[in-house]
């Protein structure tokens, strides 16, 4: 993300605030490795994933994923499949409890780059700031729908608010 800070903090950040919000092993494990498939292989990482830690494991990862590695389409499209993705029928809880941590701690880090640079922090992303904002906003509503009663997407709703008045 631009920063020093290292990559692995990220995950065990994700990792706690899961723990925190009532997860299990399982979640913990699928928050240590939310962003493998999409940044360490692909497909590749995935079956060393369901080897290591199962079937559920494995099947919650792909959930979290936005792609299966190589070369990344467009943001936005990238996006809107993960919000279907999460919005499914079938979406376990332990998926929508990774997922609010992990937009949460995204979010709150940005938001603590924004303090400390302004508007150049932006420059970090791909997108926009509206379109930021736009798919912070849309996971917030999914988990509020979906997995009420979560400390985690309650506060991700908070922070991506204070998060629009920088755009």
């Amino acid at each position: 993300g631009g920063s020093d800070v290292p990559y692995v903090s990220h995950l065990l950040a994700v990792a706690a605030l899961v723990l925190e919000d009532g997860g299990d092993e399982d979640d913990a494990i699928t928050a240590l490795c939310h962003d493998a498939v999409e940044d360490q292989g692909g497909d590749e990482t995935l079956a060393e994933v369901r080897r290591r830690f199962g079937d559920d494991v494995a099947g919650a990862v792909a959930l979290l994923s936005d792609s299966r590695g190589g070369p990344k389409g467009p943001w936005t499209e990238r996006k809107r499949l993960l919000l279907a993705q999460l919005d499914g029928p079938d979406v376990p809880e332990g998926v929508l409890r990774v997922a609010a941590a992990d937009k949460l701690h995204n979010a709150r880090t940005l938001l603590v780059q924004l303090r400390q640079e302004g508007p150049r922090a932006w420059g970090r992303f791909v997108a926009t700031p509206a379109q930021f904002v736009w798919f912070y906003r849309s996971v917030a509503a999914i988990l509020a729908e979906r997995h009420p009663g979560s400390a985690n997407a309650a506060e991700l709703e908070r922070v991506v608010d204070e998060l629009a008045v920088w755009v």
